[in-house]
């Protein structure tokens, strides 16, 4: 993976700050998962989840992303440590494993928390990856992050995301009783899809590094954590748009906008949009 070289800029020129040594296993994930939520968007479930006895094994850090979706995460200390194919492992242990998942949700987070089985995640944390890492998450199918690490002085932590790949909804063949946003963006008129369209290339355009992920009830856009959620209305002919800014910051917010903080929503984001006019109620 390619080099990142940071400098101390002073009046006296800059200085490179070189990396410290890698830190065990366990300290990266202890500290990860205390920040967990401000870091990666992820509310923490649980730490060396134990599979049971079939599975034998213990899932490093379980959680619970802001878009209501699964998540594991593995970390390792060494390029060489096969973290990916022990992701896996875990990862066909939660999807059959729904009912035990959903009950550590009610315990830990929310009993009212409805979970998103359309698209569990694994997160792989390392110092580094190889090329082979990289081309075996895009040939697996499934979502998959790696995210490198790196420690500097002065309480530096680099985060990296060096490679994601979405998959198709992972459902199955579980009968659903509510429309997808697919499926209601299909229904839309040829205005609103156009409208979208410059919408969705807007956002995709703001990094290489954005990735868009359609979920149950809108699409969400995100780097690292979500920046923007968009959900179709196509009987109201509306496209809402939800922005992670804090409303109170937006000193002249236009009309078309809304402080959302206060009211149920699907999306994420307290600040929302939207193409046409809409009661403030």
């Amino acid at each position: 993976m390619g080099e990142i070289n940071l400098y101390q800029v002073t009046k006296e020129g800059v200085a490179e700050i070189t990396p410290e040594p890698v830190e065990l296993e366990k300290k990266m994930q202890h500290l990860i998962e205390e920040n967990l939520e401000e870091i990666l968007g992820i509310r923490f479930l649980d730490s060396e989840y134990g599979t049971g006895e079939k599975h034998g094994g213990r899932i490093d850090t379980l959680g619970l992303d802001e878009n209501d979706s699964p998540v594991i995460i593995e970390y390792k200390k060494t390029k060489n440590q096969n973290v990916i194919n022990q992701g896996l492992y875990y990862f066909d242990w939660l999807v059959d494993h729904k009912a035990e998942f959903e009950n550590l949700v009610r315990q830990e987070i929310n009993g009212d928390t409805e979970v998103d089985w359309s698209s569990p995640r694994l997160v792989c944390i390392a110092p580094d990856f190889t090329k082979y890492d990289s081309h075996a998450v895009e040939q697996i199918g499934q979502n998959i992050e790696l995210m490198r690490f790196e420690r500097y002085s002065d309480g530096v932590l680099l985060l990296e995301l060096v490679n994601a790949v979405e998959s198709e909804e992972t459902g199955g063949d579980t009968p659903r009783e509510y429309t997808t946003v697919g499926e209601k963006l299909g229904k839309a008129d040829e205005r609103l899809k156009q409208i979208f369209d410059e919408l969705d290339e807007f956002l995709l355009s703001l990094g290489d590094d954005v990735q868009k992920k359609e979920l149950k009830y809108y699409y969400a856009y995100k780097t690292i954590r979500n920046f923007a959620s968009v959900e179709v209305r196509p009987t109201e002919g509306k496209l809402l748009l939800y922005l992670k800014i804090d409303p109170e910051s937006v000193s002249r917010a236009p009309n078309n906008t809304r402080d959302v903080s206060e009211i149920g929503h699907y999306g994420t984001g307290e600040f929302r949009g939207y193409n046409c006019s809409e009661r403030r109620s």
